[in-house]
Order: structure tokens, then sequence, then C-alpha cells
């Protein structure tokens, strides 16, 4: 009887998961992808996306570094795509406000590419709140060059 009870509570907290709503607290934050933020300390809007990634239940790491672009060397992101932020997060590279739900797309398909970037900061965007959001695409970037990956206006994805 016992053996039949633990089954289902098993499977009703694997349901659970599944459905997105945390067991508990504590073994939500276990279990939430490690984010690595490497930002310059005076970067307003930077701030803004770290609260958007911790919102989103990503436990996040910030890295103060004025040195933005020997991070963004070292992790081979092409200067075209360069934001005010770079972060690292499960061996993706994740450069500028891109939304958390392209980054949770990202790792649920973990596509052949170094990682996402949303080129300069789009209005509407995680961390640029405030006007019009405008749209903006998120683009994949690696050794096939770059493509678009997902579609967003403000924080919502666009159709």
């Amino acid at each position: 009887m016992h053996e039949i009870f633990e089954s289902v509570t098993r499977r009703r907290a694997l349901a659970l998961l599944a459905a997105g709503i945390a067991v508990s607290p504590g073994l939500a934050r276990a279990e939430a992808p490690a984010v690595l933020v490497h930002k310059d300390p005076d970067c307003g809007c930077c701030g803004g996306w770290v609260k958007h990634m911790q919102a989103a239940g990503f436990a996040v790491t910030v890295d103060e570094t004025a040195d933005l672009r020997a991070v963004r060397t070292r992790l081979r992101v092409p200067p075209s795509l360069a934001s005010c932020h770079t972060a690292e997060v499960s061996g993706f590279v994740v450069e500028g406000h891109v939304p958390a739900q392209a980054i949770r797309r990202l790792l649920a398909q973990r596509p052949a590419v170094l990682g996402l970037a949303v080129p300069g900061m789009p209005a509407g965007s995680p961390g640029m709140e405030g006007g019009t959001p405008r749209a903006y695409d998120v683009l994949t970037f690696g050794a096939d060059g770059q493509k678009p990956f997902m579609r967003f206006l403000g924080t919502e994805i666009a159709t």
C-alpha cells in the first residue's frame, strides 16, 4: 500500500513539474538554470534584464565588469551582435535583451549554435520596458552564421 501511495505522489510531482508548477520553492531554485551575466556596473537596463530572468525562474549571478569586449571575444560573440550585457547559461551565450521564453526554447531544443542575441536595445524588450514596444528578432549565432530564432513584440512572441 505504501508503494502505491509513494508512486502516486511521484507521478503527481512529475505532473506538476511538467506543467511548470513548482512543487516547493527550494526544489524550484535547485532546478533553475544558472545564468552568469557579465555587465557594466553602471548599466541600468542590464539590471532590468536580470530581474526579468529572475522573475522567469532563472538563478542569476552577476559579474560586474567594465571590460565586456574581452568577455565577448572569449565567448565568440560577433561584434555586429554586441549589446550591453553578455550572459552564459548551460553552455550557451546570450547577448543582449533576449526574453526568457527564447532562452527556455534554446535550452529545450539545444541546437548546434553558440547562442542567442538581440542586437541593439529594442524598445519593450526585457529591461527596455517603457514607451511603445517594437518588434525584433532573436537570432542564433555560431559556425553557420546568424539565423532568426524567434520574433517578439516587447516580451511577447510575435506572429
